[in-house]
C-alpha cells in the first residue's frame, strides 16, 4: 500500500512539474505554434478574434497565416497586430504595412511589419528599406513565403538541437 501511494505521489509531482513548465513556455501570451512570447514579440504580435468570440494570439503574421489556413471554416471578425514601434495592438486590416527591409523578420526571411500610421511606415522604409503594402498584400506574401520560411525554421531548430547535443 505504501509503495502504490508513493508511486501516485511521484506521478502527481511529475505531472504538476511538467504542467508548470508548459504554462511558463506556452502560456496564454505565447504563440501556440512556436511558443514565442508576446512580451518579446509585441512588435509583430497578432490576435485573431473569431465570430464565436474566441481569440488567439500569434508571434507573427507567419504563425497567424498558419492559423487562418488550418481553420478555414472559422470566420475571423477582428485581426489586430502590434505596431512595430509601440507594440500597441492596432487594426491589422487598416494598418499600413511594410514588406522587406533590412530588419530581421519574425519567423520569416522576408519581414512584414505593421504601423499605426503611414508616416511611421514611411520613416521605417526610408531608414530600413522595404515596400509599402496593405494587409492583404502582407498576408499574400506570408503565404508565398510559407515553404521557404518553414524550411528555414526547421533547419535553424535542427542546428540548435545539434549544438545543444555537442555541449552535453
Amino acid at each position: 500500500m505504501k509503495r502504490s501511494a508513493m508511486v501516485l505521489i511521484t506521478i502527481s509531482l511529475v505531472l504538476c512539474m511538467s504542467s508548470i513548465g508548459f504554462a511558463e513556455t506556452h502560456g496564454k501570451d505565447a504563440c501556440p505554434f512556436c511558443g514565442m512570447e508576446k512580451e518579446k514579440f509585441g512588435h509583430s504580435w497578432m490576435v485573431i478574434e473569431y465570430d464565436d468570440g474566441k481569440k488567439q494570439g500569434f508571434c507573427s503574421i507567419h504563425c497567424a497565416s498558419l492559423e487562418l489556413a488550418l481553420h478555414i471554416d472559422k470566420t475571423p471578425v477582428k485581426i489586430h497586430v502590434g505596431d512595430y514601434n509601440t507594440k500597441k495592438l492596432i487594426d491589422a486590416e487598416k494598418a499600413p504595412w511594410v514588406i522587406g527591409g533590412n530588419k530581421p523578420g519574425v519567423m520569416t526571411k522576408r519581414p512584414k511589419w505593421a504601423f499605426e500610421n503611414k508616416s511611421d511606415a514611411e520613416a521605417f522604409m526610408k531608414e530600413n528599406g522595404g515596400v509599402a503594402a496593405t494587409f492583404d498584400e502582407a498576408m499574400k506574401a506570408a503565404y508565398e513565403d510559407m515553404y521557404a520560411d518553414t524550411k528555414m525554421i526547421r533547419d535553424k531548430r535542427k542546428m540548435m538541437k545539434m549544438k545543444k547535443m555537442e555541449h552535453k
